[in-house]
């Protein structure tokens, strides 16, 4: 009986393997080692090969290339596990959850893509790091009668402290704030060095560029939707990205009701931290900013919507962007997962909700597409 599908319960050090032919029936059932795994698939004949979208499964994808490999978000999985939780049922749920027809995939990530993306978490690390020694350098000074403002831009002033000849902390101290200080240098120094490959890969990178002409998103953005974002392709509409990133409203809907709640915050919750900041950042400059688009921020605040919410929406706005830039379509913009958001997040519970068409950004170049394709412009926004 030749093998038809097969599910891989991946391991560091044991590999379960559970395969079936055409008509379901198990064909093959057994453990394997690390170092059996290769050699087991160059064996068989090009089959479907389904794992779970965890650790090293981008790994075991590539090396797998001979076969179609299917990677799975885990919590999709889940539901096909029957009874009891164990490598075999795991390998069993996995082999029956890559057949189905409405199953969502993952994209296989490449080398490069991984290494990107290695960079960020390596850089969010350190600036975690660098957090933590400036909190206890600022806490350790105000042992002795020292305070300085929150935040790394005024970690001089202790240091400056420290260096102080006549400064009233003894000697023993001293030496030990010298070494936080010294290790707090070498931490920035490497943020910065990230910070400059990043900057350098981006400048290489003709997506992550066109990603960084989207307000609020800069070169850290840039780079790490087009390391995680494999194919725009994937997503049918910026709606449908911006509901990947949980930048939509969480539904729990019956009976014919719908009850929409707050964003779900589902999805890959840095490039959703990334995108916010950045729309804070636009928030802060459209107060001094005479263009449409900081008119319609300002309008916003002015009715009373809270700093928070707004910055959401803007975050949102960009995340329909970056779908269209994604797809070289940026015409193809327009009002979606903004007008969800108002709809469903600002709406008070017993009031009936009101259609509210809020405006995105839109470049000069967007609004010539959206006029040669015939669309109108309302407020800012191509309907």
């Amino acid at each position: 009986m030749q093998i038809t599908t097969i599910g891989v319960d991946l391991a560091k050090h044991w590999f379960q393997v559970h395969g079936v032919d055409a008509d379901g029936k198990i064909v093959v059932k057994r453990r394997l080692c690390r170092s059996e795994v290769i050699e087991f698939f160059k064996a068989l004949d090009r089959c479907l090969v389904g794992m779970e979208a965890c650790a090293t499964a981008h790994h075991w994808a590539r090396e797998l290339m001979g076969h179609e490999v299917k990677l799975m978000p885990p919590a999709y999985v889940k539901a096909y596990v029957k009874r009891n939780k164990n490598d075999a049922a795991d390998a069993e749920a996995i082999c029956e959850a890559v057949t189905r027809p409405s199953m969502r995939f993952v994209p296989v990530k490449d080398a490069d893509q991984q290494s990107v993306l290695m960079m960020h978490r390596a850089r969010n690390l350190l600036v975690r790091q660098r957090t933590m020694l400036v909190n206890a350098l600022r806490a350790h000074m105000a042992e002795f009668g020292f305070t300085a403002p929150q935040g790394p831009c005024h970690v001089d002033r202790p240091v400056a402290a420290i260096e102080e000849e006549n400064s009233a902390l003894p000697e023993l101290a001293r030496s030990i704030l010298r070494l936080i200080v010294a290790q707090l240098n070498d931490t920035q120094a490497k943020v910065r060095q990230l910070e400059a490959k990043l900057a350098q890969w981006h400048r290489n990178s003709r997506v992550s560029k066109l990603l960084a002409t989207i307000p609020g998103v800069g070169i850290m953005g840039a780079s790490a939707i087009a390391a995680t974002v494999c194919d725009p392709n994937l997503f049918r509409s910026g709606r449908e990205f911006a509901a990947w990133l949980g930048m939509t409203p969480r539904q729990n809907s019956s009976g014919g009701k719908e009850q929409l709640g707050r964003t779900s915050k589902r999805g890959d919750k840095y490039i959703r931290c990334l995108l916010v900041a950045g729309a804070v950042a636009v928030l802060r400059h459209a107060r001094t900013r005479a263009t449409k688009d900081a008119e319609w921020v300002r309008g916003m605040l002015a009715r009373k919507f809270k700093w928070g919410r707004t910055g959401v929406a803007i975050a949102g706005a960009s995340g329909l962007d970056v779908r269209a830039s994604g797809l070289r379509a940026e015409s193809a913009t327009n009002v979606s997962c903004i007008d969800i958001w108002y709809n469903s997040n600002l709406r008070r519970k017993g009031r009936p909700r009101r259609r509210r068409k809020v405006p995105i950004f839109l470049t000069d170049e967007q609004q010539t597409n959206g006029q040669k394709l015939g669309l109108t412009r309302t407020a800012g926004a191509y309907t």
